[in-house]
């Protein structure tokens, strides 16, 4: 876009920054600070004209106070300054903001790179007052928060998305929040018409309704579990109108657009986009996370835009892999765990070397910038997910242990797994055709049933026998006696045993 910069609105874009993650880890409690004051930096380099956070810029709702000054000393750093803002905000701002104010219209501040955020599931705002951490820094006039959405009505409730207005020059911007709502309710509230009432900008002399650049901002699961699944909510739900959304939550960075999925009554030449920013820091051992790690520079000039990807260099390294022991040349013995260890330090070995050679020369530069005392590559993160089907496992924090210094995370390296048991129709066939075959023969379990009742009809009968004073039964049926009694003795015995099945039957009875 080369164009003059009075229309041009630069924005970056970053979520799930997890500020205070790992706190109590010794290798790992500054990764979040550091991706953080890169994002910071970035912006500041790129001279845009606000930063836009998609939620969870806390690990936590009631984060600790090392967190908290941690991250008001780099807002304070990187934020306030005389360096003038050169857009401003249209809308009511009593409605938009919970301080009821932009802070860089306080005059008691002075604010340089604004920051505009929502909330996300881990600082979401809780108890009777219904405050976060998030809430704490925008008292403080560091952060624009937006989006915090009450609901109202009975039942599944009502929202109201109102946005906030934005112009520079000629350009204007419709910007729309939505702090994360717990998704099963969020999923109805949008599948039910009416519960979600969209507030558009009104037409005027100035501007069209047409003329503003729509963008939504969340945080809630976008995870597909299929066309009725009440855990996500569904991209087909959403407003045509919109032009670009702003996904939060999901911790993979995709670093390209994709086309959002919109309802069969819209316009497919006028479906909006989608971008995924992911987290910023690795939160969980997960193949997703292992993703590069990505921030968005937004580009708007009137109604066009572009987005540029720029990748994060602070970002502790993470490798993911899969090995199979049973594939593994030469074979295993299964029961050698001697073998199945060096097979296996072999493989995390390459993968640490892989590691320390993906790292970029940016990041090296940096790291001598720092000195010698921090002048070793950070230490990578792990994670091998291991097939041991037909085979062993081996203890895996003993195996950590040869990694210390090495690795992050030397006691998580590991993730067991065995391979799904598949059967191909012949064979799926070929059992249902032995299980009608077989329909007569009992089950092991229907025949331990059987084998209970027996056992408890003889017992019934025996009691029976010595209810009645029929003690020389007992003699004559456990062969203690002659044959003298026989004919008395079994009329006696056959009385006992059909009191006794009748008994089993109404004990089986009620049992059922």
């Amino acid at each position: 876009m080369s164009t003059p910069d009075g229309d041009l609105f630069r924005i970056l874009i970053s979520t799930d920054n997890h500020l205070g993650v790992w706190e109590k880890d010794e290798i790992r409690k500054d990764d979040s600070f550091k991706s953080f004051e890169e994002v910071l930096q970035i912006a500041v380099e790129q001279n845009v004209d606000m930063l836009l956070l998609g939620g969870d810029l806390f690990h936590d709702n009631k984060p600790s106070r090392t967190t908290v000054i941690k991250a008001v000393e780099l807002l304070n750093k990187y934020c306030l300054g005389d360096r003038p803002v050169q857009f401003q905000v249209l809308s009511d701002q009593q409605q938009n903001f919970v301080s009821g104010r932009v802070n860089f219209e306080n005059p008691n501040v002075n604010i340089g790179l604004p920051v505009f955020t929502i909330h996300g599931n881990h600082d979401d705002p809780a108890g009777q007052d219904s405050l976060s951490a998030v809430d704490l820094l925008s008292s403080c006039g560091l952060v624009n928060y937006f989006g915090k959405v009450l609901l109202s009505g009975n039942n599944i409730g009502n929202i109201t998305l109102s946005p906030v207005l934005l112009q520079k020059g000629n350009t204007k911007l419709a910007v729309y929040g939505l702090g994360n709502v717990r998704d099963e309710r969020l999923g109805r509230l949008f599948q039910t018409p009416g519960c979600v009432q969209w507030l558009r900008p009104a037409d005027s002399e100035v501007a069209s309704t047409d003329d503003w650049l729509n963008i939504f901002v969340l945080h809630q699961n976008r995870v597909q579990h299929g066309a009725t699944a009440k855990n996500c909510l569904q991209e087909r739900h959403l407003p045509p109108f919109l032009d670009l959304v702003v996904w939060g939550h999901e911790h993979e960075c995709i670093p390209d657009t994709v086309l959002l999925q919109q309802p069969d009554s819209a316009d497919e030449g006028n479906a909006a986009h989608v971008i995924q920013p992911g987290s910023s820091v690795a939160t969980a051992l997960s193949e997703g996370e292992s993703r590069r790690k990505h921030v968005f520079l937004l580009e708007i000039m009137e109604s066009q835009w572009r987005i540029v990807k720029q990748p994060l260099q602070t970002v502790r390294p993470f490798l993911w892999d899969n090995i199979s022991l049973a594939a593994a040349q030469p074979r295993i013995d299964p029961d050698d765990s001697t073998a199945i260890t060096t097979r296996l330090e072999q493989k995390v070995n390459s993968m640490i070397q892989q590691a320390l050679r993906d790292v970029s020369p940016q990041q090296q530069e940096q790291q001598r910038q720092i000195g010698s005392s921090a002048l070793a590559p950070l230490l990578p993160l792990i994670r091998l997910r291991v097939d041991y089907t037909g085979l062993s496992t081996i203890n895996s924090q003993r195996f950590g242990q040869k990694f210390v210094g090495k690795v992050a995370n030397p006691h998580d390296m590991l993730l067991w797994a065995k391979a799904a048991a598949r059967k191909n129709k012949e064979e799926k066939a070929a059992l249902a055709e032995s299980e009608a075959g077989s329909a007569s023969v009992l089950r092991p379990d229907q025949l331990d049933q059987v084998r209970g009742h027996l056992v408890l009809c003889s017992v019934v009968c025996l009691l029976l026998l010595l209810e009645h004073g029929q003690t020389e039964s007992i003699y004559f049926v456990s062969g203690e006696k002659g044959h003298q009694q026989q004919d008395y003795q079994l009329s006696q015995v056959s009385w006992a045993a059909c009191e006794a099945s009748s008994f089993v039957q109404a004990f089986a009875l009620q049992d059922k």
